[in-house]
């Protein structure tokens, strides 16, 4: 049976084997039949709307079947050709078949002849079509998984950078050529709100003008980011709406995807790729599990400053009291040495001779002030306070 939807040109110039072969052996079983009489008038056809199959006659006056094949491959024109030859003309067969012949013919045929030698390239037809559709699909399916694999290995690549790398430039970086990679853009920013100002700062780029980047660390005005910044929603715009918009100068399709903590936008990416080709929802949710890590990023910064400044707040304590010790520490020396001294030289003899009880109680008292001496060198240990032994 015929396929359906097949188009067969016949070029034939004797009117009674064009009538067998066109209107008694092949429109009667289905297939669609244009007849022609000569090759130049078959390669204009061809080229015009190209045939599912050629069946041209060996014997064609002027331009042959042979040239005819020539012509068509020199045009571009792969449609199969099944040529019609005499018994004898078997060497201008071979001739034919080294110049891309299908199939044959032999003259004079029967019906059924015809249309078996039809039905057979046309059946390698559509066997080399579906193989062709089949490559091509899983050529897609192919490039669809590497698209994929592409994707994750940026995902889970940005979230081994957020987990082990401290500098946070080189991290933004990071950042935005992962969302610029998954998302098939051609330019991308990220922008971080400031605490004390509040604006939001342009903090790492891909792509960017001359012009753009010279905001870097400073407030950029790109047109849609005040947007989200407002809605705290995704936006995703492309066409003619996005030419309200000054990042219209650097595409025609542009995302950007919030950064928040806890329902706050605190930064946003953005991302712009020149084609007027919008981002689709896949695009947008991997755009939103960067955001994800950007947000992880961003507050571990703030965690990292805030205990930094604990730490430094606490060794400034830690300082101060070391200072405060020191200067008790230094006027209890003071203060004992001041004390000793009378003890010292009474015990000497040289104001005058001590009874024994005297001398005993001067004794028992510069014994008390060695042992306060020696607590306090146990309080402040940095510089110990000594009392000469007597």
């Amino acid at each position: 049976m015929p396929y359906s939807g097949d188009r067969i040109l016949l070029v034939e110039n004797d009117p009674e084997i064009s009538d067998l072969i066109a209107r008694q052996a092949l429109r009667s079983v289905g297939y669609q039949v244009d007849v022609v009489a000569d090759s130049s008038s078959a390669i204009k056809l061809s080229l015009q709307t190209p045939p599912d199959l050629i069946i041209a006659d060996l014997n064609l006056p002027g331009l042959s079947t042979k040239d005819l094949l020539v012509a068509l491959s020199a045009q571009g024109v792969n449609t199969p050709l099944l040529v019609v030859a005499n018994k004898g003309q078997e060497h201008d067969i071979i001739q034919a078949f080294r110049l891309g012949a299908a199939d044959y013919i032999l003259w004079p045929a029967r019906d059924a002849e015809v249309v078996s030698a039809v039905e057979r390239v046309i059946k390698r037809i559509h066997e080399t079509r579906d193989r062709q559709r089949l490559d091509m699909k899983l050529s897609e399916t192919n490039q669809e998984l590497q698209r994929k694999i592409r994707e994750m290995s940026a995902i889970i690549n940005i979230g081994k950078a957020v987990i082990s790398i401290t500098d946070q430039r080189f991290l933004f970086q990071k950042i935005v050529d992962g969302a610029v990679q998954i998302s098939s853009a051609n330019t991308g920013w990220l922008l971080v709100r400031d605490q004390e100002s509040k604006a939001f700062l342009l903090t790492a780029h891909r792509g960017l003008p001359e012009v753009w980047s010279k905001k870097m660390n400073l407030p950029l005005e790109d047109g849609i980011s005040g947007l989200v910044g407002l809605s705290g929603e995704t936006l995703s715009i492309s066409g003619d709406p996005l030419l309200k918009f000054r990042v219209a100068n650097l595409g025609k399709a542009a995302c950007a995807v919030p950064i928040k903590v806890q329902n706050e936008v605190i930064g946003m990416l953005v991302v712009v790729r020149k084609e007027e080709r919008p981002f689709d929802r896949t695009e947008q949710t991997l755009l939103d599990a960067v955001a994800d890590y950007a947000s992880i990023s961003l507050v571990n910064a703030r965690l990292f400053r805030a205990l930094n400044d604990s730490v430094n707040a606490s060794k400034q304590r830690e300082k101060q009291q070391n200072a405060l010790l020191e200067s008790i520490r230094s006027s209890i020396a003071e203060e004992l040495q001041a004390a000793v001294y009378p003890i010292d030289l009474l015990l000497t003899g040289k104001p005058g001779q001590l009874t024994d009880e005297q001398r005993q109680a001067l004794q028992t008292s510069r014994a008390a002030l060695q042992r306060i001496a020696r607590a306090a060198e146990k309080t402040v240990p940095p510089v110990p306070i000594k009392l000469k032994k007597q």
